[in-house]
């Protein structure tokens, strides 16, 4: 090929090498619906990879003038092809850890749960807890007790995590073994519920609250980011860091099989980064990740130099830090989301921000001024108010910058607050999954709890969007399934609550906020998030063309192939590629 001319020959191709010498590709896929996230050429036939990059985007013909000897070609049979899926909320590190507890989603009723447990003890007769994921609050017709636990399973630990990992339930024989039967004091927010008999109910209120009865099963390190932000003492041991390093390995396959290659973490420390760097170096990093420094009300700001010494040591285009992550509120169903107004069955009750206005507006200052990225967990509509006034803060005491604060979750939102969100560039970090009703979670007693009156105020899209929010998807893994496909459908079939508006986005606009729009959010959008020359080779070819299918049908699509920085790190056999 001459100096200078572009592959294909007439422009239809774009090539990362149009002036340099014939380049010869080690995979190509063509035949694809290519649906690039690029304004400037949003579709194409095919793509071919070279190394960690991709080198070519454009039709079939012209792609396909780069195979060698040594070329993989694929012919996608008219798939799919997406830029690789960017899950900008999740947590790796206990997620992969839950792959291995008895799962209770769609459980309800005493004798299902009895069941189950039972079953899942009979196979682990050694295990010193006996962990489930994902119950329902009205798993049973009033809330779980102790004694509820305990008619399951007496003689050993047994405890259950609500689905949005803010409760833990524990049995008698837990509470006792994790010191916690008689109470425990705990940080504002976090709460070791107390019955009238002077001794625990079973219900643990927060991540403190319930990081002993998690460190009985020997993965309390997997939650300590999240707990306290701390750093695992004494050192980890190398069969612990073993250990440790498999929780993740399951969790980043797990990831893999759904076409993720890039990853928000939203816990952490730097002991995770080690054991990620660990993992890169023996090939067993199959995603990119950024982990946060996770800062609690009681730190002092000096802390803070240790999320810029992560920032300085963990800065590539695989591991990467850059960020603080803060929690402001609860969740809605536990009573626990900070709120303007009262909560509909608990009178005078609007729950507590972890930080007040003006402790959150100094954290928020100061992370700014270093350069910092914020992520603040905000469901109720008070905490979500502080935050975007902190961030205000910021900008009054810094300038603009390119900042791209975060506000994860967004549950509940005043609509004096919508239009702040786009004018001070705050990414709106959403969950089409947590909606009630539009997959895994039931729309009630959820939404009797959120109050018909602010039914029109909740779990908003479109609204956000047409604001001039900038937007970004994710699942919160293991909050609920990682499952891009599902989440998905989720975002594109939930129905209005009662009268209000229709807050479902199109496809492109989904797409989007699964690719390009979390790049963008995570700081990565000149790497990841499109399929453009140059750019790195992640990729995900679907089970099928998410154009054709039906939006009720999506979630059984499928991945066929993924694809990190050029490497496949899934493929489905039965897909016959």
């Amino acid at each position: 090929m001459a100096r200078g001319e572009t592959l294909g020959g007439k422009g239809r191709t774009e090539s990362l090498w149009g002036q340099a010498q014939d380049m010869q590709a080690d995979l190509i896929i063509t035949n694809a619906r290519v649906l690039t996230m690029d304004e400037s050429r949003p579709t194409a036939e095919a793509v071919a990879i070279a190394g960690d990059r991709i080198i070519a985007v454009g039709d079939r013909r012209s792609v396909e003038a780069l195979t060698g000897q040594e070329t993989r070609a694929i012919d996608a049979k008219g798939r799919t092809l997406l830029p690789g899926f960017v899950e900008s909320h999740m947590h790796l590190f206990f997620g992969g850890a839950e792959l291995a507890h008895l799962q209770l989603t769609g459980v309800y009723g005493a004798d299902p749960l009895r069941d189950r447990f039972r079953a899942f003890a009979a196979s682990r007769p050694d295990q010193p807890l006996l962990m489930a994921q994902g119950a329902d609050y009205a798993l049973l017709e009033h809330a779980p007790t102790r004694h509820d636990l305990d008619a399951v399973i007496a003689d050993r630990p047994v405890a259950m995590t609500a689905y949005d990992h803010h409760t833990v339930w524990a049995n008698t024989a837990a509470l006792q073994a994790a010191g916690l039967l008689h109470g425990a004091a705990m940080p504002q927010g976090h709460e070791v519920v107390m019955g009238p008999d002077g001794l625990a109910t079973g219900e643990l209120r927060e991540f403190e609250a319930f990081a002993p009865v998690v460190a009985l099963g020997g993965e309390e390190r997997a939650y300590l980011g999240i707990a306290t932000g701390a750093e695992p003492h004494p050192a980890p041991g190398a069969r612990q860091r073993a250990t440790d390093r498999a929780m993740l390995a399951r969790g980043l396959a797990h990831c893999a099989a759904h076409g993720v290659t890039s990853i928000v973490n939203m816990d952490g420390n730097r002991y995770m980064l080690d054991l990620l760097h660990e993992m890169r170096g023996s090939g067993d990093l199959t995603a990119r990740v950024k982990v946060p420094f996770h800062f609690k009300p009681h730190m002092d700001l000096s802390e803070l130099d240790r999320a810029d010494a992560m920032t300085r040591d963990f800065d590539d285009d695989w591991l990467s830090s850059g960020f603080v992550k803060m929690f402001m509120d609860g969740v809605m169903d536990s009573g626990t989301a900070y709120r303007l107004d009262g909560y509909p069955d608990m009178p005078g009750h609007r729950a507590e921000p972890l930080f007040t206005q003006q402790g959150f507006d100094r954290v928020a200052v100061e992370c700014d001024r270093r350069g910092l990225q914020i992520a603040v967990h905000a469901i109720g509509d008070g905490a979500v108010r502080q935050a975007i006034n902190g961030y205000a803060a910021a900008r009054r005491a810094n300038g603009h910058r390119d900042s791209r604060h975060r506000i994860e979750h967004i549950e509940l939102i005043d609509r004096t607050d919508v239009p702040r969100l786009g004018a001070l560039g705050i990414v709106a970090s959403l969950q089409p999954s947590h909606a009630p009703g539009a997959m895994d979670f039931a729309a009630f007693p959820s939404m009797d709890k959120v109050g018909r009156s602010r039914w029109g105020d909740s779990f908003l899209q479109r609204t956000l969007v047409d604001a001039g929010a900038r937007v970004a998807f994710a699942s919160d893994w293991p909050v609920t399934d990682v499952a891009v496909s599902r989440g998905i459908q989720a975002a594109l079939t939930r129905a209005p609550y009662g009268d209000s508006a229709d807050e479902r986005l199109g496809l492109h606009e989904v797409l989007h906020a699964y690719t390009a729009g979390g790049a963008w959010a995570a700081h990565r959008d000149g790497l990841v998030g499109r399929l453009v020359a140059g750019m790195a080779a992640d990729l995900v070819l679907l089970g099928g063309d998410i154009v054709s299918v039906p939006a009720t049908g999506i979630g059984t699509l499928g991945i066929a192939m993924t694809v990190a920085g050029g490497r496949i790190t899934h493929e489905d056999g039965a897909a016959r590629l």
